[in-house]
């Protein structure tokens, strides 16, 4: 497990609630139990906790949780389980425990569930919450790739992004899921930039400049197969909090099919619309080619695709990632499979 705090980033607004989520990237994980009994602890520690929504089915290991703590009930609206956001307002605890914050709740007073949670939160009561990746509107098409599993509901980045405290919830060590190393790399990516926006709205909040704004620089590597969407709009999300340039580059590449070729210019052509500079590169060695442009401009983090495959080539000489890796020493090298 991996908890995270960003030190400090509630904002302007001391009398907001704070946000704790519980985020799994696989389902069974524990993260209930997890916040359950975190709840649980805060209750004995004197705080005034009440539990605003259960999942429709509740594991049997949480129930003796549930036993010591007072649950407000939830609304049946045409069948849907609503969060009684009135009833809570008015007894006004100190936390409300909401499990499960991808719910729709069309009829309701708001349609969603996080909007419920953001009304609470708003009136000065602290949220402990649970998520699973999946979840997560800009996570949901990738994660259901890996695992075949499809969702409809799900929650906003940016509304994770308000999130005061978030904690990766790991698998169990036995859990044989063949994905599972990418799905907690994708948890920990984005649990790392929840804590990046918590410390930029620390900073906002206090009128600091941070000195490294102007130092930042992101480099997108496109390839025919990279998965060139995600990255650059991964690159151009962490520029924008940092307030930096995007860099986007090719390597020529001898003997590209058609397909190949179309696919590596419809990926530059992303890149341009994004406002990223783009330039094509020619080299005997990429990983050489790359590390050098990447030092001649300054760039601290580099985006790469990875093919998960490995060939013949691959196990002689070393994958590319781990040749560039180890050739972009003192730069971040951020991964993204395809």
């Amino acid at each position: 497990m991996m908890d995270s705090t960003p030190s400090g980033s509630a904002g302007a607004d001391s009398t907001r609630g704070r946000l704790k989520v519980f985020l799994g990237y696989a389902s069974g994980v524990g993260k209930s139990f997890r916040m359950f009994d975190e709840a649980r602890r805060r209750k004995e520690r004197g705080q005034d906790v009440v539990v605003g929504a259960l999942q429709p089915e509740v594991p049997a290991e949480i129930k003796p949780l549930l036993d010591v703590l007072e649950v407000v009930p939830t609304i049946d609206v045409e069948g849907v389980p609503v969060i009684d956001v009135p009833a809570i307002l008015r007894r006004h605890p100190q936390v409300c425990v909401i499990d499960g914050l991808a719910y729709d709740s069309p009829w309701a007073r708001h349609a969603h569930r996080w909007q419920d949670v953001d009304e609470l939160l708003a009136s000065g009561i602290t949220v402990v919450a649970s998520v699973n990746l999946q979840h997560i509107d800009d996570q949901r098409e990738r994660v259901e790739k890996l695992t075949g599993l499809s969702v409809t509901e799900t929650i906003p980045r940016q509304f994770l992004y308000t999130a005061d405290e978030i904690v990766v919830v790991d698998a169990p060590a036995d859990d044989n899921i063949p994905e599972l190393s990418q799905l907690r790399q994708m948890a920990l990516v984005l649990s790392a930039e929840v804590i990046d926006a918590g410390l930029q709205r620390y900073l906002q909040a206090h009128e600091i400049e941070p000195s490294w704004h102007t130092h930042e620089r992101f480099l997108v590597c496109l390839t025919p197969r990279a998965n060139a969407e995600r990255m650059i709009a991964s690159a151009r999300q962490s520029a924008a909090r940092f307030h930096c340039d995007v860099l986007a580059v090719s390597v020529k590449q001898p003997n590209l099919g058609e397909a190949e070729e179309k696919a590596i210019q419809e990926n530059l052509d992303r890149a341009r619309s994004a406002g990223a500079r783009v330039d094509v590169l020619e080299g005997d060695d990429p990983v050489e080619t790359i590390v050098q442009y990447a030092r001649a401009h300054g760039v601290t983090q580099i985006f790469v695709g990875h093919s998960m495959k490995k060939d013949f080539r691959t196990r002689l000489y070393g994958s590319f990632i781990s040749r560039l890796i180890r050739a972009a020493d003192g730069m971040d090298v951020r991964v993204f499979p395809h």
